[in-house]
């Protein structure tokens, strides 16, 4: 049996450790939790990011010995895989909701300029409260998911300092996200000033764990728009990916980069 590889030794635990933390988290289902007129809705997905955090060698040494750098490095490189059947599964949710996106019109292409929103509030804390170098370019121009993190890849290089902060931003994304994710947009619907539609767009941040997380609460919420709000998260997520990354480049990164040559001139 070889040492690397799909089905090598470390692999193999690997996989073992992922099917008994998805089986736990099964066995556990959803959890609601009455907060006054809405409930937190807490998810499989939930316990399993908890335990999967739990079970890093940096936070629990005893798995240390298993999950080994070359067993991280290829966990990380499943990622991609495992969510490809997901996202699949979204894209057959479009189509029969297709008149419900058509008539959503430009509401699903506008939202792409809320991108901007995360300059507006993270960059003056970020340089005036945090006091950040230029790691701020990197961290608050979006919500940095995979192609926000390749854009600054390409353009400064992930071993500087953007290259750093994107970094940061994507791994706490990572690390919270999801809970957070979970958590708001059952909250949100319970105060009845947004409409479902207009919830289901909001899940599609560019981030299938996100996406999963939030249409799984809403879906909770309102059982019986289950397919209206897959096909609206669904098509929101696809457009993001589309049209996130020239909203980045052409407008956020630039913004974000004139304004801290502005704000901190000493260190350009």
């Amino acid at each position: 049996m070889p040492k690397s590889g799909v089905f090598g030794p470390g692999q193999l635990a690997l996989h073992g450790l992922v099917l008994a933390i998805v089986i736990i988290a099964e066995i556990i289902g959803i959890i609601r939790i009455p907060i006054g007129i809405a409930a937190i809705v807490l998810l499989p997905m939930l316990y399993a990011f908890a335990a999967g955090i739990v079970l890093n060698p940096n936070i629990t040494r005893i798995t240390s010995s298993v999950l080994t750098p070359n067993v991280q490095k290829f966990a990380g490189t499943m990622i991609t895989i495992a969510i490809t059947p997901f996202v699949a599964k979204f894209g057959t949710t479009v189509g029969p909701q297709i008149e419900a996106i058509i008539d959503a019109g430009p509401a699903l292409i506008l939202q792409e300029i809320g991108n901007l929103g995360t300059v507006l509030i993270a960059f003056p804390i970020a340089v005036y409260v945090l006091r950040m170098g230029r790691e701020t370019v990197g961290a608050v121009y979006s919500i940095d998911r995979e192609p926000n993190l390749a854009l600054v890849a390409e353009k400064y290089g992930l071993d500087s300092p953007e290259g750093a902060g994107v970094m940061g931003v994507y791994a706490t994304g990572t690390l919270i996200g999801t809970f957070v994710f979970a958590v708001i947009p059952v909250l949100i619907h319970a105060l009845g000033l947004f409409d479902i539609r207009a919830l289901a767009m909001s899940c599609g941040v560019g981030s299938g764990s996100m996406l999963a997380a939030c249409t799984g609460a809403l879906v909770t919420a309102e059982p019986e728009n289950k397919d209206l709000i897959l096909g609206l998260a669904g098509a929101s997520n696809v457009l993001t990916y589309a049209t996130g990354l020239y909203v980045g480049m052409f407008l956020a990164l630039p913004l974000t980069q004139w304004l801290f040559r502005k704000a901190r001139p000493d260190l350009y």
